[in-house]
């Protein structure tokens, strides 16, 4: 099995509700290790520059302006198989789909207040890490 890392954002919903050791337990139970943290506030340019591959989407507008609402936790998680552990753990974008146990299905107000993101392939994280986090970040 490989190790891998993987981008994960405790999103506005959870934040406000502080949620965030919750979900970090959560993570770390399943086996992932954090190795980069930070409580950040995304202007609406930058939630809409790290969002872009969906600007074409009829959610991109609602998306940016959520992300950008208020502070979210950016986080590098580190693990065997971390991008498909972390998924697993996030569960369904619909809470409603959602596996019991999950983060979604938890915590999760809604399918756009769904509390977590996180990578969907290693190409993807990579990409991801490198916008939030500098290499001297990375402290796995």
């Amino acid at each position: 099995m490989a190790i891998e890392r993987t981008l994960s954002i405790i999103k506005p919903d959870a934040t406000r509700r502080n949620l965030t050791g919750k979900i970090n337990a959560k993570f770390e139970d399943a086996g992932l290790r954090i190795v980069a943290q930070k409580r950040i506030h995304l202007s609406p340019a930058q939630a809409g520059q790290f969002y872009a591959v969906h600007k074409e989407r009829p959610f991109y507008g609602e998306l940016v302006e959520f992300m950008a609402s208020e502070p979210v936790v950016v986080q590098v998680l580190e693990g065997e198989n971390a991008i498909a552990k972390n998924r697993e753990v996030m569960g369904a974008t619909n809470p409603a789909n959602a596996d019991a146990g999950t983060i979604r299905k938890e915590f999760a107000l809604s399918v756009g207040e769904n509390s977590v993101h996180g990578s969907d392939a290693a190409e993807t994280a990579k990409e991801e890490i490198a916008f939030f986090f500098s290499g001297l970040e990375l402290v796995g």
